[in-house]
């Protein structure tokens, strides 16, 4: 925004300073009057009425010397106010100057520096500490963003190689089977718009660019299992289902894609055979609770904090040829936290993982009032 320039703050309070010392002088000098004019009860009030000037002709030198010493003291506050009013306002906003700083280097692409401005707790202080720990949530948001990017420029770098190798091997094979390079080219082309759609979900979830409307998470969680049914039986894995109804509020497409990916992950990182996945909602004071727990195999807990994380696949838990694109757990943690909830990922002792994924609660009541 452009604005017209103005005083500084530091000018501004010295001239406060100088202004109200000058002020405060004028009104003893007319109180002082005020007292000579209605109370001249003393020697010294009567030598010196004639300080008006102007109001009582023929003054004395008494009172012409009062006067000009008068004069001299309030002229002398103005340029003690002046004075000290800008050594004091130079320390009152030596802290801003700090800010300033700052602010300016954040601007040019600094985001490691921090004020660290020490002393008690103040305005400035507050100020302080409030942009320290915005740089730090920008500069980790940065490393993440660019940590995103380039795993993502790989991700997708693959399968256009892949693409590219196949067609050169055609170009220079003309005799080989077009039928298996049509087929090998269409699996590497479903990868490609998989991890691209994935992209944009994340992208979407991220920017919280959906319109809120009531949920109930027990009928999502339904929906998810239902159609998920044919993949579990695939794989031999049983769905247990089971909770109580579960207002939110939020997008219902994203919810169901947030409950989908859970259910998927938890059917294909299973056991062998006769896995099972147990999919829970319940509602607790404040918030709506849904868990989702597979049997599998056993996990450390290093490699559960990692696995929501863009691209951290948990390839020790990727059996047959469902590696995913690596975004599955990511885009849960995104569409979790755009609807303003926590996840927590924790290894089960026997094997296998618990997802479980705190959103806010909506009264049944104001949904039923809403329909």
């Amino acid at each position: 925004m452009d604005r017209e320039p103005g005083l500084s703050v530091r000018l501004k309070l010295t001239l406060s300073y100088a202004g109200f010392l000058v002020l405060a002088g004028a009104v003893l000098l007319a109180l002082w009057m005020f007292l000579m004019r209605y109370f001249p009860g003393t020697q010294l009030m009567e030598s010196t009425r004639g300080i008006g000037g102007a109001l009582l002709p023929g003054r004395s030198p008494i009172q012409r010397d009062f006067g000009e010493a008068a004069a001299l003291a309030l002229a002398f506050l103005l340029v003690f106010g002046l004075a000290g009013g800008w050594i004091l306002a130079g320390q009152v906003l030596a802290p801003l100057a700090r800010i300033t700083d700052a602010t300016r280097m954040a601007a040019n692409g600094s985001l490691s520096h921090r004020i660290r401005l020490p002393g008690r707790s103040d305005e400035f202080r507050e100020l302080a500490d409030a942009f320290d720990t915005m740089l730090a949530q920008l500069e980790a948001h940065v490393v993440e963003q660019q940590r995103f990017a380039a795993n993502a420029s790989h991700e997708l770098r693959t399968p256009l190689a892949i693409t590219q190798a196949l067609l050169d091997v055609a170009r220079n094979d003309p005799s080989r089977d077009s039928s298996e390079l049509d087929a090998r080219l269409r699996a590497v082309n479903t990868r490609a718009i998989e991890l691209t759609e994935a992209l944009l979900l994340l992208s979407r979830a991220g920017q919280r660019s959906f319109t809120r409307e009531h949920v109930d998470l027990s009928l999502i969680a339904e929906e998810a299992a239902e159609t998920l049914l044919p993949l579990a039986e695939k794989h031999g894995v049983t769905i247990e289902t089971s909770g109580d109804i579960t207002p939110a509020a939020g997008s219902r497409a994203l919810l169901l894609q947030m409950t989908t990916n859970l259910l998927h992950n938890a059917i294909v990182h299973n056991l062998p055979e006769h896995g099972t996945v147990q999919l829970s909602t319940a509602i607790r004071p404040g918030s709506v609770v849904l868990a989702v727990e597979n049997t599998g195999a056993k996990l450390t807990p290093q490699l559960v904090s990692t696995l929501t994380e863009p691209f951290q696949r948990g390839t020790e838990r990727v059996r047959g040829n469902h590696a995913g694109v690596g975004l599955g757990l990511a885009i849960v943690k995104s569409i979790t936290q755009a609807h303003d909830g926590t996840i927590a990922l924790a290894p089960r002792d026997t094997g296998g993982l618990r997802v479980t994924v705190r959103l806010p609660v909506v009264p049944p009541a104001s949904i039923d009032g809403d329909q």
